[in-house]
């Protein structure tokens, strides 16, 4: 929680570039990007600054979609299939 009249730090780190134009991503900023290992990013540049921000193609929430359901597909259509099947109907 910020305090009236407090900035929030800025989050400066170096990195350096292999031979290969490999780089290691600093711990503090994925944790500030919430990604790991595997995730995409992606760079973006405006006029001379470039942004960096992790890809996300699809919601942070996909990989747990119908977990609760075993055998039933996701989506509304099934779900409601589901149900009057085993309501009988």
């Amino acid at each position: 929680m910020l305090r009236q009249g407090m900035a929030k730090a800025a989050l400066k780190k170096k990195a350096r570039i292999t031979s290969k134009g490999q780089i290691t991503v600093p711990h503090e900023a994925r944790r500030a990007l919430g990604v790991r290992p595997g995730d995409k990013l992606l760079f973006e540049q405006d006029g001379a600054e470039f942004r960096v921000k992790p890809l996300r193609a699809t919601s942070p929430f996909e990989k747990y979609r119908g977990m609760g359901n075993p055998g039933i597909p996701s989506g509304r259509k099934a779900i409601v299939r589901a149900i009057r099947q085993l309501r009988g109907r």
